[in-house]
């Protein structure tokens, strides 16, 4: 009886120090993912638009606060998009953000003449447009 008593203890034991090892391996590494990762938009830089377009697309304009650079965040049903260095400039007495992606071009009017708070998401790819959908600011 004292053997399997014995084991018993042994493999309680194992069982304990095997999940306190585990433990004890999965803060660090945790925590270096953690800090490994990088920074989200909203740490590093503040949303100048923000819009919801027809079709579920939902944009986001951001700015990184050291550098200026500007960035697209889009989400939709089908997926999401993020885009860097992306351009602004006036036209028309609105602005509109202009962003690449290989062939395809990604407009983001902010406004129009008639109206302030709408906006138009308009997809290019080789300079032909593929897609307009109007949008409305947050």
């Amino acid at each position: 009886m004292k053997k399997l008593d014995q084991k018993i203890d042994f493999t309680t034991l194992m069982k304990t120090l095997l999940k306190r090892s585990a433990l004890l391996l999965a803060l660090p590494i945790s925590v270096l993912v953690n800090f490994s990762l990088r920074a989200s938009a909203d740490s590093t830089a503040g949303i100048i638009l923000s819009t919801k377009c027809q079709g579920g697309n939902n944009i986001n304009i951001w700015q990184n606060y050291n550098s200026g650079e500007l960035l697209y965040r889009a989400t939709n049903p089908n997926g999401n998009l993020s885009l860097g260095k992306g351009t602004k400039q006036a036209t028309e007495g609105v602005q509109v953000y202009k962003f690449r992606n290989r062939n395809y071009e990604y407009w983001v009017w902010d406004g129009t003449l008639d109206s302030p708070q709408s906006g138009t998401l308009e997809v290019y790819k080789n300079n032909r447009i593929l897609m307009r959908q109007t949008c409305r600011k947050n």
